[in-house]
């Protein structure tokens, strides 16, 4: 098999002309590490934001071997920050050289995955072609914000405004609950669905699927979330969380969590010089094929993700059928949200997240996208392992999350064997 990398027509992805003259713009992610997902409050409370990143950062440099001088950029997604510029202090405190900038993205739940995306568009366009990016959260050190009344006087926020008041800017969990009634997803449906994201997830930990991709920290080795004794009868016993009769409980909703992850995204002529370093730990890549981000009615917030697939395939002259075939990893804040997203795109949701996903893993806001995509290269590395140097080439992957205000944001990855 040859070591050129499919095309597909896309209005978002590098052009087999450009391809052809210029390798250096096929974007791919080489490498992705992550922190055990902690719970809010818990391993990591001592830890704002950027101490998160800056240690993914130094493992990340350090497994890949690169030169930190020859970094373009650094790119943190993050939703809770104090501000600033989060991507900049983490580099420094990661010790990076001064001359390496950084940029913080905010598009909330979704920032983790756009940072990583706006990385790959970089290297399209030539405009570099290594940088460090992905996201983070810290819940348990997320400052008090406030408005300032014109008196001076402060009015503090539980969080942001993403929508006019008269449209409708619902919580999460009350959107949820709307999401849950607009789709007709039950109760019913809706435990079964979080039962099985932990079950996959203890599995998973036993079988040692997160073991490469983590960087422990604080002492913490392993996510914190999966509960293996997540029995039907302990489910039904949770209340209603969000909305009194409703279906949306804690036990199908994700955790509050801390936590960051980090990619190396660089071109394809590039990854290919550092994998004959790197040997096993290289030997399979995810690139960049093409992305698509949509808007939706902000009180059903949680199905941003199918309005952003739908989009997705259509600019990519794509159909569903290659999407049913393939690895999927999709951000399950609830399971409501989950299952109605499967509907609307006709998917089967037993084929999202194979290692198990949010509803276990937890829900680190900024960096969730980054760990959808830390998620699928290690699978995709796994079953190059499992199937010989050639058993996963030319693998679909797609990462798909719904962001708060009503915003979906999806990314088609494939995979791409570099040692022969």
């Amino acid at each position: 098999m040859s070591n050129a990398v499919p095309n597909y027509a896309s209005t978002e992805a590098a052009g087999t002309e450009t391809e052809a003259r210029n390798p250096d713009t096929t974007a791919v992610v080489l490498m992705a590490r992550r922190l055990p997902t902690a719970k809010a409050g818990g391993a990591y409370k001592n830890f704002r934001a950027h101490e998160l990143a800056a240690t993914v950062i130094e493992h990340l440099v350090a497994d890949s071997g690169i030169i930190p001088a020859e970094i373009d950029d650094v790119i943190v997604g993050n939703a809770t920050g104090g501000g600033g510029n989060v991507a900049r202090l983490a580099a420094l405190t990661a010790g990076l050289p001064d001359q390496v900038p950084g940029l913080t993205v905010d598009r909330q739940c979704g920032s983790g995955l756009e940072a990583i995306i706006l990385a790959a568009r970089l290297v399209q366009a030539g405009a570099g072609d290594l940088y460090l990016a992905g996201g983070v959260e810290s819940i348990s050190t997320a400052p008090a914000r406030a408005h300032k009344a014109a008196d001076g006087s402060l009015e503090f926020f539980d969080r942001a405004q993403f929508a006019p008041l008269e449209t409708g800017d619902p919580d999460a969990g009350v959107a949820a609950e709307n999401v849950a009634r607009h789709y007709g997803i039950t109760r019913e449906r809706q435990d079964d669905y979080a039962r099985a994201s932990h079950t996959k997830a203890v599995n998973a930990q036993r079988n040692g699927a997160f073991t490469k991709e983590l960087v422990p920290l604080a002492g913490l080795t392993a996510d914190q979330g999966p509960r293996p004794k997540l029995s039907h009868s302990l489910m039904a016993r949770f209340p209603a969380a969000f909305v009194p009769g409703g279906s949306v409980t804690a036990g199908n909703s994700c955790p509050f969590s801390d936590g960051a992850a980090m990619a190396v995204v660089t071109s394809l002529t590039r990854a290919r010089a550092m994998a004959k370093s790197l040997g096993g730990d290289a030997g399979t890549v995810l690139a960049f094929r093409a992305s698509a981000v949509a808007g939706n009615d902000p009180n059903l917030l949680g199905v941003g993700a199918a309005h952003a697939m739908e989009l997705l395939l259509t600019r990519s002259g794509m159909q569903i059928g290659q999407v049913r075939n393939s690895l999927i990893e999709f951000n399950e804040a609830f399971a409501s949200q989950v299952l109605a997203v499967a509907d609307i795109l006709d998917l089967d949701p037993t084929r999202f997240n194979h290692d198990g996903g949010a509803l276990a893993l937890g829900h680190p806001y900024g960096a969730s996208g980054a760990v959808l995509v830390t998620r699928l290269l290690a699978q995709v590395q796994r079953q190059t392992s499992e199937g010989g140097m050639r058993g996963a080439d030319g693998r679909d992957a797609f990462a798909m999350i719904s962001v708060a205000g009503g915003i979906g944001l999806a990314a088609h990855f494939q995979s791409v064997t570099l040692l022969p």
